[in-house]
């Protein structure tokens, strides 16, 4: 029996449209993790019709590269004197709902150490406003040499900039980590930019408490793994062993887990290209991608969260706002309009709550949310790691502070005046 012409011509053109529309996801990379982006579709309708309380999360993780593309050594001078002159004018008066201004982390990349930077930004932290962290590009390394770049680095953040974190129990110093071009774990498929297939463990095993690099997209070193934070256990023998891993809250934590917390990696079906085609949100902040509150609803409904905690909602932001485009895109009044935006809708809503807290603050959350915390944000935030009680005293210090110093003061209404 012969089928109809008109189901036929239907089925071929059925077929082209799957076909182009997978060919468009490969072109993305969108491939690699679509299967875990419609499995998590369920929890979206849920994170969509929650009602109760919520509590946004929400911080930035800077890879900040002051000497990036420089043409002169005081170029980037320039760029850290800009974040430290600027940064307090523009968000010192703004407010989350702990009292606290928004939160910046910069992941320092510790190839391009320069002791002026960080202890400028040490005192910009140290005045309430972030932390910073440690970021790494390098190629072509071997596990020896990465565990004595990380432990010198750990040591001279720690010794000389009173930077860092410090265990609660064992007062070890503590380090967040974001790896240089998305290549955590080896895992760009040429294998540059790395060459370290045990990573995680070499991370783990020098006092890493969490890492924060992904999401990647559309970058080929995106994981399959997505709007999620788990724990990673390494592969010595294989790269990307962060592909997978265990979830959080699902189980005792694995002793040799590393734990991954990941921003949000979404489908945006409001914008879209060629009409047809969702743009990907990444939670990364640049010039092409102003933050602004429309996002907020998708950060939302990535559901990044400690099953124990569903109103506990982390958003983990990434930027690279060093250099001058990053700087126009964060130390901006787009910006400043996106913290007024969240701060009205605090006042307009009392059960959505906006909390700003640093990498290290988004790990003790979720260590506390794993435990079965009842308790509240402002009580956990230094669960497990405390701030290192060390304050830089050498370099530019006290000019710095002196800035500072003068820098507005809050004011009740939680939003700049």
């Amino acid at each position: 029996m012969l089928m109809n012409p008109i189901l036929i011509a239907a089925l071929l053109a059925l077929g082209t449209g799957v076909a182009l529309f997978f060919a468009i996801l490969r072109s993305r990379g969108i491939d690699r993790w679509f299967l875990d982006y419609l499995n998590q579709f369920p929890r979206r309708l849920r994170a969509k019709s929650r009602r109760g309380e919520v509590h946004l999360l929400i911080g930035l993780v800077d890879h900040f590269e002051p000497m990036h593309h420089v043409t002169s050594p005081q170029q980037g001078k320039d760029r850290i004197d800009r974040w430290v002159e600027t940064y307090p004018r523009l968000f010192g008066q703004i407010r989350d709902r702990d009292g606290r201004p928004p939160q910046h982390t910069f992941f320092f990349p510790i190839e391009q150490y320069d002791p002026d930077h960080l202890d400028a930004l040490a005192v910009l932290c140290h005045a309430g406003f972030g932390e910073v962290e440690i970021h790494l590009h390098h190629d072509n390394d071997t596990a020896d040499n990465l565990r004595t770049v990380l432990l010198e680095a750990k040591k001279i953040l720690a010794e000389r900039h009173g930077l860092l974190a410090v265990r609660r129990q064992t007062c070890e110093i503590a380090y967040a980590f974001v790896h240089g071009n998305w290549c955590l774990d080896n895992s760009r498929p040429d294998g540059r930019q790395c060459g370290v297939n045990n990573e995680i463990d070499v991370l783990r095993e020098t006092g890493c408490y969490a890492d924060f690099t992904m999401p990647s997209a559309p970058d080929p070193g995106q994981t399959r793994t997505i709007n999620s934070i788990y724990y990673a256990i390494d592969d010595p023998e294989r790269p990307m062993s962060h592909d997978r891993g265990v979830p959080i809250g699902r189980g005792p934590a694995p002793d040799r887990g590393l734990l991954m917390i990941q921003g949000p990696l979404m489908l945006d079906w409001r914008s879209r290209k060629w009409w047809i085609m969702p743009r990907i949100e990444n939670g990364c902040v640049q010039k092409s991608q102003p933050a602004s509150i429309d996002r907020v609803g998708n950060w939302l409904r990535a559901g990044v969260s400690v099953p124990s905690r569903p109103d506990w909602v982390f958003v983990k932001l990434h930027a690279h706002g060093a250099h001058e485009a990053g700087q126009a895109a964060i130390l901006s009044e787009t910006m400043v309009e996106f913290h007024q935006a969240l701060a009205a809708k605090m006042e307009a809503d009392p059960t959505f709550h906006v909390h700003y807290v640093t990498a290290r603050e988004m790990y003790n959350l979720a260590r506390a949310a794993e435990a079965g915390w009842a308790g509240s944000v402002a009580e956990a935030r230094d669960y497990e790691l405390i701030k290192n009680p060390a304050f830089p005293t050498a370099g530019r210090v006290g000019a710095i502070a002196d800035h500072l110093a003068s820098a507005p003061k809050p004011t009740p209404t939680g939003v700049s005046s």
